[in-house]
């Protein structure tokens, strides 16, 4: 593999970002291994990550045996990809073992390096700062330092209040901004806005958590009630039903199963509401209506109707917002290792409405029409 030992002599240094080998000839081989450069006692050395499962293990290589190592690895796997400062590579090796390399090099685009052993991951709330919430939900120990089997948790916690501070200067200034989160359950990241918005930023919020669990309800008002958040309540209802409020501001609505999602969506619209947080769950709707004669070979296979419809009625979602006049993003909501829920629409209010036409034109040639669509026709037929 000469190929890769020359690409490997390129960018085995200190520029490299990271290296990421995927796709094994085997089952019973880790499904990714990655390299990243980092500093021990001033020696350059690179920490490989297999990723077994739901476990990670790492080892530590010098220079040389990282080389030595990549390859050996590469034996077993099909896939190498670099990223580095001074470009972007990928190699594919076949069965035969010959390799195909493409590079892109680039202008310095991507971030400097941090090479330091142990990195700390920037977060919104201080991993060494207990808070109560957090410690009362089990995810800090009262001298703030992580659970660690929840710290994906944690994780994802920050990731949404990151969000959040995003969509900040789209919230109303001069008066109590109203967030309603939908299908809260156990609230962490319901205390978490909170906690962030009105502690942390001073905005005056009202906040409402909506769960149709009772218990639920009941143990997060008590939890609220301690810790002095008089803006943050919690009522038992479901989401189609709920009309507690006239105006709101922002609508939350995290892992609402199939068109529980669509039902809050369809709030947020009636509203007007400024902004929408949507992270969808178990999509089983479209899955179940779609259908056309020139797909038909590729949903023939179970897994990929599946996952094709759970995409689709978000892309329709997104489509759908635009019409009623949304800014609308599909982003990332935390990384896959972590959840399969990790999709998230984050929709701001523009008031400039998009042709319906184009996604219509897709319902019709999938065969499909989600809830979301029916909801807001009824509501345009109603007016």
């Amino acid at each position: 593999m000469k190929e890769l030992q020359h690409l490997l002599e390129k960018y085995l240094n200190e520029q490299l970002i990271h290296l990421i080998i995927s796709n094994p000839r085997s089952r019973a081989s880790a499904r990714k291994i990655t390299f990243r450069p980092i500093m021990i006692k001033g020696r350059l050395s690179f920490q490989a990550s297999e990723y077994r499962e739901n476990k990670v293990f790492h080892k530590n290589y010098g220079k040389e045996e990282g080389a030595a190592g990549i390859l050996e690895y590469m034996a077993g796997y099909r896939q190498l990809e670099i990223a580095s400062q001074l470009g972007q590579a990928t190699a594919l090796v076949s069965k035969k073992g010959k390799v195909n390399v493409k590079e892109k090099l680039c202008a310095p685009c991507l971030k400097e390096v941090d090479l330091s052993h142990n990195r700390k991951k920037r977060y919104i709330l201080d991993p060494a700062e207990p808070v109560g919430f957090l410690v009362d939900l089990g995810v800090q120990a009262r001298d703030g330092k992580i659970i660690h089997a929840k710290y994906d948790k944690f994780r994802q916690i920050n990731r949404f209040l990151e969000f959040i501070e995003d969509i900040l200067p789209q919230l109303p200034k001069g008066r109590e901004v109203v967030i309603l989160d939908f299908g809260c359950g156990k609230s962490y990241l319901t205390f978490a806005m909170y906690h962030y918005l009105q502690v942390l930023k001073g905005y005056p919020v009202r906040i409402i958590g909506l769960d149709l669990k009772e218990d639920v309800i009941a143990s997060c008002s008590r939890l609220a009630e301690n810790y002095g958040y008089h803006g943050l309540t919690f009522q038992v209802g479901d989401i189609a039903g709920f009309e507690g409020v006239e105006q709101v501001d922002m609508v939350v609505t995290l892992h609402a199963c199939d068109t529980a999602t669509d039902y809050a969506l369809d709030k947020a619209v009636r509203w007007g509401a400024k902004v929408i947080l949507s992270v969808p769950c178990c999509q089983h709707e479209l899955n179940q209506q779609i259908e056309n004669k020139l797909l038909a070979p590729l949903l023939g296979y179970g897994l990929i109707k599946e996952r094709m419809a759970a995409l689709v009625t978000d892309a329709l979602r997104a489509q759908i917002l635009e019409s009623k006049g949304y800014r609308v993003q599909v982003l990332e909501f935390i990384d896959m290792e972590h959840t399969p829920k990790n999709i998230l629409i984050r929709a701001v209010r523009t008031g400039k409405p998009k042709d319906s036409k184009p996604y219509r034109e897709v319902m019709e040639f999938l065969h499909v029409k989600p809830t979301l669509a029916e909801l807001l026709e009824e509501k345009e037929t109603d007016c």
